[in-house]
């Protein structure tokens, strides 16, 4: 763990280089999805309240983990709640990354095609009445063939360090993105004319689905607590101002997505966005452009997280150490990534519509920003030694229970209502 800490016990990033890495981690390919949630949630006004409202814990949160892994020396999301919280609440924790960035990956896949029937329509002016199109413009083939020229190559590799220069061009891309949307709104094509706009939810459930999509949007709690140990000055209350203006800024981006996107397509907006807008626009085709470079980048790291958790809970079970010999890891490591790649581009192909994947790992993104943190907490306050609880203590150990309850009422409904309306329909 010296290398990164660069051997002064102290990591590098400033308060100010931790607020772009936060908000990096924050935003990405989720933003296409907030369109949609708004017009579950029943329109502007409530879309706005619910992410005000869950933003208090989002932070709450993320500043948990970190008292969380100060607390308990530990410096991964994994790590700190198996540390605070025990082995059970550990392996969970590390099954519900492995499923979560297994989740995500088949989503920036879904999305790669999305975009790219878009592009080829927009590329490609083809007759309509020739009823079939060419094999090379099957959606199938083009993910396929984009994933195992472009996403497979960047999987392999043991170490991430690579993707520095790719993460800097996917923030460029959301931010172009959102402008795009927002540009549009403004200044709207002649055929583009909204369907009816909600105002109000359908029914106060309606509301609640809008939830797993705000909650994959500002996950970023999971690779949090290595940003925070990487601070040059790791406190708690630095920390706190730090996540509180990455979350503002992100929450800027996805509500001027989010309203500008569900305006301008009103109750017919597309679960992804851009899929809305007409192939032959330019400055959308560039966007989708964009999405696909921020996909292609993401997929690698989110795999390189699930590798890791399940190589540790592969070396734990089988009590090997990590010291074994090159071979034996490096084939271990080329069969992860290709059954992983494989199965991931598999459920990708059957599966087109991205908001039945949203649904189910929003749903566990809950886990990592209610469930885990607030155990965290009570666990933390359970184990302090007092002669006399204050009143402090028995606030803090309720906003923990209030949290757990919150995050496994949002991943029950959601992940109940997404195997029943999906599976039904």
């Amino acid at each position: 763990k010296s290398g990164e800490s660069q051997g002064n016990g102290l990591g590098a990033t400033s308060a100010l280089g931790a607020v772009f890495i936060v908000v990096n981690a924050a935003l990405g390919a989720g933003l296409l999805n907030f369109p949609a949630a708004f017009s579950m949630a029943g329109g502007v006004a409530a879309g706005i309240a619910l992410q005000m409202c869950m933003l208090i814990f989002i932070i709450g949160g993320l500043v948990i983990l970190a008292y969380c892994s100060q607390a308990s020396n530990e410096r991964t999301y994994q790590e700190v709640v198996w540390a605070v919280c025990g082995k059970v609440p550990g392996v969970l924790c590390e099954v519900a990354i492995a499923v979560y960035t297994f989740g995500t990956c088949i989503a920036f896949l879904i999305i790669i095609g999305d975009q790219e029937d878009k592009i080829i329509a927009a590329l490609v002016r083809e007759p309509k009445e020739a009823g079939s199109s060419r094999w090379y413009m099957d959606r199938k083939f083009t993910i396929s063939i984009t994933a195992f020229l472009l996403i497979l190559p960047l999987s392999i590799p043991k170490e991430i360090g690579f993707q520095k220069y790719a993460s800097s061009l996917s923030v460029i891309g959301t931010w172009y993105v959102t402008a795009v949307i927002i540009i549009k709104y403004i200044w709207p094509d002649k055929e583009l004319v909204p369907v009816e706009i909600p105002t109000s939810p359908s029914t106060w459930m309606a509301v609640f689905n809008a939830m797993p999509t705000i909650c994959f949007g500002f996950q970023c709690h999971v690779s949090s607590v290595p940003v925070f140990n990487s601070m040059k000055q790791p406190e708690v209350k630095t920390w706190g101002a730090v996540v509180t203006a990455a979350m503002v800024i992100a929450l800027f981006v996805y509500t001027g997505t989010g309203v500008c996107g569900f305006l301008t397509f009103g109750a017919g907006v597309e679960q992804d966005v851009l899929l809305s807008y007409p192939s032959n626009d330019i400055p959308v085709a560039l966007a989708r452009a964009f999405i696909i470079l921020c996909v292609l980048t993401s997929y690698p790291i989110l795999h390189f997280c699930g590798r890791a958790v399940l190589e540790g809970l592969w070396l734990r079970y089988t009590g090997v150490t990590v010291e074994e010999d090159v071979v034996r890891e490096r084939r271990r490591r080329l069969l992860q990534t290709i059954s992983w790649f494989l199965l991931t581009l598999l459920l990708a192909l059957f599966i087109p519509d991205i908001g039945k994947v949203i649904s189910v790992i929003g749903g566990l993104a809950a886990c990592f920003i209610f469930v885990f943190p607030g155990l965290c907490l009570i666990q933390a306050k359970l184990s302090e030694i007092q002669e006399t609880r204050a009143i402090s203590w028995w606030a803090q150990v309720s906003y923990g229970v209030f949290m757990v309850t919150l995050g496994a009422f949002i991943f029950g409904q959601t992940t109940a209502n997404a195997i029943f309306v999906d599976l039904t329909a």
